[in-house]
Protein backbone atom coordinates (compact mmCIF):
# COMPACT_ATOMS: atom_id res chain seq x y z
CA UNK A 1 0.00 0.00 0.00
CA UNK A 2 1.55 2.97 -1.12
CA UNK A 3 1.62 6.05 1.45
CA UNK A 4 0.83 9.31 0.02
CA UNK A 5 1.68 11.55 2.81
CA UNK A 6 -0.48 14.99 2.95
CA UNK A 7 -2.96 14.12 0.30
CA UNK A 8 -6.01 13.68 1.74
CA UNK A 9 -7.79 16.40 3.14
CA UNK A 10 -5.61 19.13 1.70
CA UNK A 11 -7.72 22.07 2.59
CA UNK A 12 -8.05 21.25 6.45
CA UNK A 13 -4.58 21.00 7.04
CA UNK A 14 -3.96 24.61 5.42
CA UNK A 15 -6.53 25.70 7.46
CA UNK A 16 -5.06 23.79 10.89
CA UNK A 17 -1.97 25.57 10.40
CA UNK A 18 -2.89 28.80 9.53
CA UNK A 19 -5.10 29.09 12.69
CA UNK A 20 -2.04 27.92 14.64
CA UNK A 21 -0.10 30.54 13.27
CA UNK A 22 -2.89 33.30 13.49
CA UNK A 23 -3.64 32.13 17.12
CA UNK A 24 0.07 32.09 18.21
CA UNK A 25 0.58 34.71 16.85
CA UNK A 26 -2.37 37.12 18.64
CA UNK A 27 -1.45 35.17 21.63
CA UNK A 28 1.90 36.54 21.73
CA UNK A 29 0.99 39.82 20.71
CA UNK A 30 -1.57 40.16 23.39
CA UNK A 31 1.12 38.83 26.34
CA UNK A 32 4.42 41.09 25.37
CA UNK A 33 2.80 43.87 23.33
CA UNK A 34 1.97 47.40 24.63
CA UNK A 35 -1.50 47.65 23.18
CA UNK A 36 -3.05 50.72 24.90
CA UNK A 37 -5.36 53.07 22.55
CA UNK A 38 -6.49 56.18 24.47
CA UNK A 39 -6.09 54.78 27.98
CA UNK A 40 -8.06 51.32 26.91
CA UNK A 41 -5.85 48.12 27.19
CA UNK A 42 -6.67 45.81 24.27
CA UNK A 43 -3.98 43.38 25.31
CA UNK A 44 -6.50 40.88 26.77
CA UNK A 45 -8.73 40.90 23.52
CA UNK A 46 -5.66 39.26 21.94
CA UNK A 47 -5.34 36.79 24.14
CA UNK A 48 -8.45 35.48 24.38
CA UNK A 49 -9.13 35.87 20.03
CA UNK A 50 -5.24 34.16 20.15
CA UNK A 51 -6.64 31.40 22.53
CA UNK A 52 -10.47 30.83 20.44
CA UNK A 53 -8.07 30.65 17.08
CA UNK A 54 -5.94 27.78 18.39
CA UNK A 55 -9.17 26.04 19.55
CA UNK A 56 -10.24 25.52 15.79
CA UNK A 57 -6.97 24.79 14.82
CA UNK A 58 -7.58 21.68 17.45
CA UNK A 59 -10.55 21.12 15.76
CA UNK A 60 -9.05 21.43 12.48
CA UNK A 61 -6.46 18.52 13.83
CA UNK A 62 -9.22 16.55 14.20
CA UNK A 63 -10.65 16.67 11.62
CA UNK A 64 -7.37 16.16 9.06
CA UNK A 65 -6.22 13.03 11.34
CA UNK A 66 -9.41 11.92 11.02
CA UNK A 67 -9.91 12.02 7.49
CA UNK A 68 -6.55 10.36 6.83
CA UNK A 69 -7.12 7.12 8.52
CA UNK A 70 -6.85 4.34 6.46
CA UNK A 71 -7.04 0.58 6.38
CA UNK A 72 -10.20 0.65 8.04
CA UNK A 73 -12.57 -2.60 7.25
CA UNK A 74 -16.16 -3.04 6.26
CA UNK A 75 -17.99 -4.92 9.06
CA UNK A 76 -19.31 -7.74 6.37
CA UNK A 77 -15.34 -8.49 5.80
CA UNK A 78 -14.93 -8.82 9.64
CA UNK A 79 -17.97 -11.38 9.87
CA UNK A 80 -20.53 -8.89 11.33
CA UNK A 81 -23.87 -10.05 10.58
CA UNK A 82 -26.70 -7.19 10.88
CA UNK A 83 -29.38 -7.23 13.53
CA UNK A 84 -32.57 -6.19 13.77
CA UNK A 85 -31.53 -2.58 14.66
CA UNK A 86 -29.01 -1.81 12.20
CA UNK A 87 -31.77 -3.03 9.83
CA UNK A 88 -34.09 -0.79 10.89
CA UNK A 89 -31.94 1.98 10.97
CA UNK A 90 -30.75 0.99 7.44
CA UNK A 91 -34.70 0.88 6.24
CA UNK A 92 -35.57 4.63 8.55
CA UNK A 93 -32.38 6.52 7.18
CA UNK A 94 -33.86 5.62 3.38
CA UNK A 95 -36.97 6.59 3.95
CA UNK A 96 -35.74 10.21 5.58
CA UNK A 97 -33.36 10.29 2.34
CA UNK A 98 -36.23 9.51 0.12
CA UNK A 99 -38.58 12.09 1.84
CA UNK A 100 -35.59 15.53 1.57
CA UNK A 101 -35.21 14.31 -1.93
CA UNK A 102 -39.05 14.43 -3.22
CA UNK A 103 -38.86 17.55 -1.32
CA UNK A 104 -35.83 19.22 -2.72
CA UNK A 105 -36.65 18.84 -5.65
CA UNK A 106 -38.95 21.95 -7.51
Amino acid sequence: MDNDGLTHCKFVLVFAVVMDLLGITALLVGVFAELEIRGRDFGDLFVYSGALLLLLSMGGWVMWYSGNIEGLTSKKELGYKASAVDRLARNLSRRIRRTNRSHSTP
